[in-house]
């Protein structure tokens, strides 16, 4: 699906794929977001339809608003709602700033905490031991 919005000199497209990929890349600037979470539902559209599915992010794109849903894996150690509310905040304004849009929705689903490179060894070691 796409957007159109009507100027004085004609009408103006925006793909969801736009949306996603403004999305993405607001939530991946966000402080305490380690990477986009794709599912396996999403690997799979991906094999049968050809497209590059953005990693992680859903959209629904209306006339005048959208709805974005994203996986995320959050850093180890930072408040969870509080990364949560920044990447809303920021995803919210980047689609805004962007394309016009307003954005009625974004839900996050965290799925998955990432740990630093050696904090990962240090509990490795301590399963070996």
């Amino acid at each position: 699906m796409t957007e159109e919005l009507s100027t004085q000199t004609g009408v103006v497209r925006i793909s969801d794929d736009v949306v996603s990929t403004i999305a993405g890349l607001a939530a991946l600037e966000t402080p305490g977001i380690a990477a986009m979470s794709g599912g396996i539902s999403e690997g799979l559209a991906k094999r049968l339809s050809g497209r590059n599915v953005q990693r992680g992010v859903s959209v629904e794109v209306g006339q005048l608003e959208a709805a974005i849903d994203l996986r995320i894996i959050v850093k180890y150690g930072i408040p969870i709602q509080e990364v949560c509310r920044v990447l809303q905040q920021n995803v919210r304004e980047a689609v805004l700033n962007m394309t016009g849009l307003q954005v009625v929705e974004v839900n996050v689903k965290v799925e998955g905490v990432a740990f630093r490179e050696e904090e990962t060894e240090d509990i490795q070691a301590l399963r070996v031991k």
